[in-house]
Parts: C-alpha cells; structure tokens; sequence
C-alpha cells in the first residue's frame, strides 16, 4: 500500500436482476480457460451484482488473524463481505516501523489513537501528513517466521470462508534477489527502481535474477493451491499500484515492462501450479498528479483484457474523481471494476454517483485513522452496500443477494 468489444447483448445481460439464472444472462468468463466452478461462480456473482451493490471489505495483516475485521464488526454490528489479507514479508533494519503500514508478518500493529495523536499535534503546529518515520519507536520485532505467518492467514481464511466471506489475497513482495527478510526499501524502491539491465535479467527465463523470482513466487503458489484444494476462490491481486514509482515492479511501460512480469506469473500459476481458482485482479493506483505519487495512465501498465478479470483501482485521500472509475470502465470493456484499496471510504453518494464498483476494500488500521465512526457505519448501512448477512451461498457454491 502506499501512504494499482464486448457487444449491445452483453451490456443489456448486465441490466438483469442479481437473481437471473446462468441460462437466462450471458456472463463473461474468466481468463482463464480452466478456472474452477467455484472460481466461476464467484467471478459470476461479480457480474451480477456490478451496477446494482457494492461490496464491502476489510484488509488484515498477515499472521494477525481477523484483527481489523474483527474492530469493524463490533463498531457497526454488521461484517464485511470481502475478507482481505497479504502473503507480505518480513522486514529487518532500523527503519522498519517505517513501513508498519503495509503489516510485515514481524512488526506489531501499531496504535491508532497514539497515530491520532501525532497528527492531531502535527496539524496544531502547521505541519500536514503523517507523522515521519523517526516519529515512531524503534522496532520491537515480532518471534514469528514469514512461513508461521503465511500458515495462520491460511487458517483464518478457511474459517471466513467457511462462514461465507469472499477472499481477496495480495502480496508486497521484497525484491527477487534480496530474499527475506528484506529491508522496507526493497519492496518500496522509490528513488532507486530497477535498473533496465536488472529488469531484462527478471524478464530473461534461466538467469540468476529469474530463478530467484520463480523461488519466491512458486512459494506463494503452494499457499494458494492450499486453498485450492479446499474449493476456496481467490480474488488474486498481486503487484498493485503498478503505475506508480514506489514499488519495485512499478512504473515499467511497454510490452516487456510491466505487463510481461503480469503474464509471467499467469502462465506460471495457470500452466504450471495449475491453479485455477484465481480471479485474476488488476489493481492499479488512482493515476494522479500528486507530489510524491506520480501514477502514470492506466493504460501503460495495462496487460490486456485477455490477461485480467477484474479492472482495480487505489484511491487514498477521498479522491474518488469520475475519471479514475471511467477510465477503468472504458479500459475493462465490460469487466467488473473494483475499489482495491480505499483509505477514506466512499460515501454512499459516491457509491450511487459510481455504482458499478463490485467491492472496496478499507486498508487495515488505516480505516479507523481516516474515517470517524459515523462515516464507517453510514455506509455499512447503504441500501446499497452489501454486508454479510445480505448474501448467501448455495450447496453449490452459488452466491445470490438475498
């Protein structure tokens, strides 16, 4: 995170009630070919609801369970639909509080109202922002492996998804070479990008750099195919905010830039891990001029339809602009769209305003920094925000609003 034609009979299938039957609407498939019935009928329901409900979601930190899911629960009484988490990293250096935002499997979550604090005493005294990095303690890090992690976020899905919860999964990945754990600056690369010899050798199949990529990814897959085996979708959203100029995989135009990392790990998990309960979810970062953003066009960074499910978008700082969503409207040609990441969260005029994100997702402790209480509970309360208990899943796995 960073404080990522089709025809007239298609268009008028999406008008159709969220209780139309598969032989009565005609559904866009997923990429890819072989995708489970159980990553159909999720991609399905997509499609269904895209223009009529949103929704909603929650991101928790890798190892830590259900944590912030859990706060949002007890705040509104009612439970997000979209259950959000990380494979991450670990992280080691000084510095490591730094990057606390993101949730590394070793670091603590950190305190809210101490945060509110800060920034309260930050803005008395002019300065705006979060508080900078030398602000917080120095880091106390965590007795846990990355691995230890990983497999007590794999638990927790199982039981979410066993109570109906629809899966998001991503991955703030340390740079091949380095390993983990990694210093922060080498999954936020800002200032210090890849070099395009470094980015030829990631791109170059046998090269050391290659290899090294294909160790760690292979790692995640085996996580993923776990999930897998129990008939667990995934909305798979790996590499977000790619248009930007702060992580490692970001800000690389052209064919052999970006969008060939993107298909590298689609035919690696697709052909050879044969994982095929993944939606495959392209999230980009809100394309703003912004100091210290720099998003480039979605389109640059863009694989192409027959490589992506779902069209994502990032959007902090309440800029929910029309053009962020219309862009990605014009780009999916039909596809469902998406709210990745949201810091503030959208009101429920801005759901009504843009009506076809399927879901948003709130960024960890970041939704009870950015959003006083009465905003959270006034969209979880929206006629069109669904939560939980407004969904259901049928023997078959066949989800419908009830």
């Amino acid at each position: 995170m960073h404080i990522r034609s089709l025809g007239l009979a298609l268009i008028v299938g999406f008008s159709l009630c969220a209780h139309c039957t598969a032989e009565e609407k005609k559904y866009i498939p997923p990429i890819n070919p072989k995708a489970s019935p159980a990553a159909v009928n999720l991609y399905d329901f997509l499609q269904d609801i895209q223009g009529k409900y949103t929704l909603s979601g929650q991101h928790n930190f890798v190892g830590k369970g259900s944590a912030f899911t859990t706060q949002l629960e007890a705040l509104t009484g009612k439970s997000p639909v979209v259950w959000g988490s990380d494979f991450s990293f670990t992280v080691k250096g000084d510095d490591a509080m730094h990057f606390q935002h993101a949730g590394p499997a070793n670091l603590p979550t950190i305190d809210v109202e101490k945060v509110k604090a800060m920034m309260a005493e930050r803005k008395k005294n002019g300065l705006q922002g979060p508080p900078p990095a030398d602000a917080f303690p120095k880091p106390e890090f965590l007795d846990i492996t990355l691995a230890e992690a990983r497999a007590k976020t794999i638990a927790e899905i199982k039981a979410r998804h066993a109570k109906g919860h629809i899966i998001t999964l991503m991955w703030h990945a340390c740079f091949p070479a380095d390993g983990t754990p990694c210093r922060g600056e080498s999954v936020w690369a800002e200032g210090h990008l890849p070099t395009d010899a470094q980015w030829d050798e990631l791109m170059t199949d046998g090269t050391p750099l290659n290899e090294a990529w294909k160790k760690s990814v292979d790692e995640v897959a085996s996580y993923l195919g776990e999930l897998q085996e129990a008939n667990i979708p995934v909305l798979w959203r790996p590499y977000h905010e790619m248009n930007g100029e702060w992580f490692w995989w970001g800000h690389k135009k052209g064919e052999q830039g970006f969008k060939r990392l993107w298909i590298m790990m689609y035919e690696r998990f697709t052909n050879i891990h044969k994982l095929n309960n993944l939606i495959w979810v392209w999230d980009a970062n809100a394309p703003r001029n912004v100091p210290g953003e720099r998003g480039i066009p979605y389109e640059d960074c863009f694989p192409g339809a027959e490589y992506v499910d779902v069209l994502a978008s990032d959007i902090y700082r309440n800029d929910y602009k029309p053009s962020h969503y219309e862009q990605l409207l014009v780009l999916g040609k039909g596809k469902p769209v998406a709210l990745g990441e949201v810091g503030e969260l959208p009101s429920p005029e801005i759901i009504q305003q843009q009506p076809k994100w399927t879901w948003f997702m709130s960024w960890g402790w970041i939704l009870f920094l950015s959003n006083e209480p009465d905003r959270i509970r006034a969209i979880y309360n929206s006629e069109h925000v669904l939560t939980l208990d407004r969904i259901s899943v049928d023997k078959d796995g066949r989800y419908s609003v009830k």
